[in-house]
């Protein structure tokens, strides 16, 4: 007979019959508990292939399970994973209800480092705080995320967004593709690579998950020639709007050049870069002092910074009708600026005219597509890197996927004896 501690624990864990908590091991040296699970002599289990009830066990094999800890003490099961003999489909093993197949850990444990992860922990800290080495937890990851993603629908997929993200120093970057439609804004699709070749395997990413390419009407972008080729040929029907934040990085990064082209001539430009680069409600007080000091000089880089400024203010332009006449007086205005740097950056927008004016009737953005790339920088910055794609194309899903893991509410059922 069980003890009423075995009995306690076969309640705690949820196990059902046969399955009963044979024997309990405590080492309080070792801070460990191992808990050993096991089923009567004659138990019967259903075919795990046809699902034929009564099947005698064959033989067993002894395994071993990571589970939550038991207060600080790690807490190990152990099992006779059994096979039994199907008269129609010959010896099968069958899977024990606490854990998925082929896993080290218990399904709840698997939603412990899920939750870890997705609350703000890294992996590394994660693994830290169970004591596991992290590549372990990785795999965890990487299984959820890729069976969530295997029964995402993508069928209402009509607006999209693009951006790409560096993984580390260097020329290594994965690209994000998001569902911008406000209802049901996620991460949708993330590659290694910044490439065209990223656009098609969005497309047949996008299509093997019950999405059409051709239902695809708005795309939001940066300017790269990469994705507006990619995006042209993949999706023919999508509308191209070139995203204003990269509009108005563009323009800044002009006005910064401008500024380090002139401080050469001009030392009053010195240690004021981000006197420049702010917008006027973010300065400081000693750098509103500055701009203030500054802005109606006769320098170049002040002139860029008044032109930048007028650009940012067509967007509070209500149609297409009200906007292009006022952008053509504005590349007229920066092209006969006789500043170099903003020449340049009016004559991109132009040769993307009709994706600039499109924002007019698109309204979409990639704003939050940059506010997910802050929070995958900030994870990169916690995890110190990441070790490859890989794991910051999971790290991704996570963060910003929205995916359904239908993680365990403990219920180790349905053998009967």
């Amino acid at each position: 007979m069980p003890s009423q501690i075995q009995q306690l624990f076969r309640v705690a864990l949820g196990l059902a019959e046969p399955w009963v908590v044979s024997q309990i091991e405590f080492s309080d040296e070792q801070h460990q508990l191992d808990l050993y699970l096991d089923f009567p002599t004659g138990s019967k289990f259903p075919c795990p292939q046809c699902g034929r009830a009564g099947c005698g066990v064959y033989d067993s094999t002894e395994r071993t399970w990571r589970h939550l800890n038991f207060f600080q003490h790690k807490t190990f099961l152990h099992a006779r994973q059994p096979r039994i003999d199907c008269p129609d489909h010959g010896v099968k093993t069958v899977e024990v209800p606490w854990a998925r197949p082929g896993a080290g850990f218990t399904l709840l444990m698997e939603a412990f480092i899920l939750v870890l992860v997705q609350g703000g922990m890294t992996p590394a800290q994660a693994a830290r705080l169970v004591d596991e080495h992290d590549t372990r937890l990785w795999r965890v990851l990487q299984h959820y995320v890729e069976k969530a993603r295997a029964e995402t629908d993508l069928s209402e997929v009509t607006t999209i967004g693009v951006d790409e993200t560096s993984r580390s120093k260097g020329h290594h970057y994965i690209t994000v593709f998001m569902d911008l439609e406000e209802d049901h804004r996620r991460v949708v699709f993330a590659t290694e690579g910044k490439d065209a070749e990223t656009v098609e395997r969005f497309r047949e990413d996008l299509e093997a998950h019950g999405g059409k390419a051709e239902q695809v009407q708005e795309a939001c972008l940066d300017m790269s020639a990469a994705f507006i080729r990619g995006l042209t040929d993949e999706f023919p029907d999508a509308e191209l709007t070139f995203d204003n934040f990269h509009l108005m990085q563009l323009l800044t990064e002009a006005v910064d050049e401008t500024r380090r082209q002139e401080q050469r001539t001009h030392p009053e430009l010195k240690g004021t870069r981000y006197v420049w680069l702010k917008n006027e409600w973010n300065h400081t007080e000693e750098q509103a002092r500055i701009f203030d000091q500054l802005r109606s000089s006769k320098l170049a880089t002040a002139r860029a910074t008044h032109i930048k400024s007028v650009f940012q203010d067509l967007f509070a332009c209500q149609s297409v009708a009200e906007a292009e006449p006022l952008l053509k007086s504005w590349y007229f205005w920066a092209t006969h600026s006789r500043i170099a740097p903003v020449i340049q950056a009016a004559k991109t927008i132009k040769a993307h005219w009709a994706g600039v004016l499109r924002w007019f009737l698109s309204r979409i953005s990639n704003g939050a597509l940059e506010a997910i790339n802050s929070l995958i920088q900030s994870a990169k910055t916690k995890a110190r890197g990441f070790r490859n794609s890989r794991y910051l194309i999971t790290m991704v899903y996570l963060i910003a996927g929205k995916l359904d893991f239908k993680l365990p509410n403990v219920g180790y059922a349905t053998h009967t004896k």
